[in-house]
C-alpha cells in the first residue's frame, strides 16, 4: 500500500492478479498485469503493452482498417493480433506449419471476440507478394541479436509492404527493417513499443500527457544505450 503505481514484469504478470482489487479490460482480456495503480487503497491492474503496441502503430501513421500481415502469433503476437483485428484490419497470419493450431486458436479468440473480425491464415512460405499490405509487423524472433543477419520474409513480401514495424528491439535495426528502409519504407522497432507501454503507464498513474515528440526522443535515448551496451 505505499506504492502509489508499479510494474510488474515476467514471471509474475499473472500470479500478481490474485493480488489486485480490480482488473481493467486490457487485464482481463490477456490474462496478464504488467501495470498496478493504487489509489486509496484500491489496486487495479493494467496490461499496457497493447496499448504500447496501438500507440506505436498510431505514431506511424498507419490505419488498421486496411490489410495487415502479421509474421508469429505466439506470445506477444497474439495480443498484436487480437488488437489489430478488434481494430479493424483485415489480417493476414503468416506462420510455420507446426505454429498453425496457435494461429488457429488465436483467430478463434479473436472471432470470439469480434464475430465480423477479418482473419487469414497462412503459412509463412506461402505469403501474397501479390497483394498490398499496408503493414508488416514481425512478431517471431528471427533477425533478433545474436543472429541479426536473418529476415523472417522474402525480399517480395517487405516489397508488396507500405511500412515495417518488427517488434525486436536489439538490434536497434534489424536486416527487415534495413531492407524496408533502403526500399524507402517507414520501419520501426521493437523499442518504440517499450517506450510507449510506459508511457501508458504514467499516464495511468499521474494524468501525464508526452507529445508524440517526447517520445520520440525517449525511444532514440533508449535504442542508443541498447546499441551501446552490445556494441
Amino acid at each position: 500500500n505505499s506504492l502509489n503505481g508499479y510494474n510488474i514484469t515476467i514471471p509474475h504478470k499473472i500470479s500478481i492478479m490474485d493480488y489486485t482489487d480490480k482488473l481493467d479490460k486490457s487485464a482481463l482480456r490477456y490474462h496478464s498485469v504488467n501495470c498496478i495503480d493504487n489509489k486509496n487503497g484500491v489496486h487495479t491492474g493494467y496490461n499496457t503493452d497493447c496499448d504500447g503496441f496501438l500507440k506505436t502503430i498510431k505514431a506511424m501513421g498507419i490505419d488498421f482498417s486496411q490489410k495487415v500481415l502479421l509474421i508469429g502469433c505466439g506470445g506477444v503476437g497474439r495480443m498484436m493480433a487480437i488488437e489489430a483485428a478488434l481494430a479493424g484490419a483485415e489480417l493476414y497470419i503468416a506462420v510455420l506449419e507446426s505454429d498453425m493450431p496457435l494461429a488457429v486458436q488465436v483467430k478463434k479468440e479473436i472471432l470470439n471476440m469480434k464475430s465480423d473480425a477479418r482473419v487469414n491464415i497462412v503459412l509463412n512460405t506461402e505469403i501474397d507478394s501479390n497483394q498490398t499490405y499496408a503493414l508488416l509487423m514481425n512478431a517471431c524472433p528471427v533477425g533478433m541479436y545474436p543472429k541479426i543477419d536473418e529476415c523472417p520474409v522474402t525480399d517480395d513480401v517487405i516489397a508488396s509492404s507500405q511500412a515495417v514495424f518488427d517488434v525486436i528491439y536489439n538490434p536497434r535495426e534489424t536486416k527487415l527493417m534495413k531492407k524496408a528502409r533502403a526500399m524507402g519504407k517507414k520501419a520501426v522497432g521493437g523499442m518504440a513499443m517499450l517506450v510507449w507501454q510506459a508511457v501508458s503507464a504514467h499516464e495511468i498513474w499521474d494524468g501525464d500527457n508526452y507529445t508524440d515528440e517526447e517520445v520520440q526522443k525517449i525511444i532514440y535515448e533508449m535504442e542508443e544505450k541498447v546499441a551501446e551496451d552490445f556494441k
